[in-house]
């Protein structure tokens, strides 16, 4: 099993309607692959932020665990950001 972190960027060019994001739940659990997630609240920056780039674009994320990367893109493709002209970013998350 492999798991993965997604990470939200708000960019969307429009705003999905909450039952939308209800729909998208749904079915994300129903999949079997959902793990959790949650909104991002206010950062603290921490060392030195002038080489850092700000992670302000993220404004969430999702965690999934999946043996078929391509379900788990299949599913993504209906995510709402993505479906509003917005951006999100699948990241494996390397086993230590």
């Amino acid at each position: 099993m492999t798991q993965y972190i997604l990470f939200i960027h708000g960019n969307e060019t429009s705003k999905p309607a909450a039952a939308q994001w209800d729909e998208f739940f749904a079915a994300a659990r129903l999949s079997g692959l959902f793990e959790g997630g949650s909104e991002i609240g206010q950062r603290v920056v921490l060392g030195d932020s002038r080489s850092a780039k700000s992670s302000e674009p993220i404004v969430g994320y999702m965690r999934f665990d999946a043996e078929d990367r391509q379900t788990l893109l299949k599913l993504l493709g209906k995510h709402p950001v993505v479906l509003h002209g917005g951006t999100v970013e699948l990241c494996e998350l390397p086993k230590s």
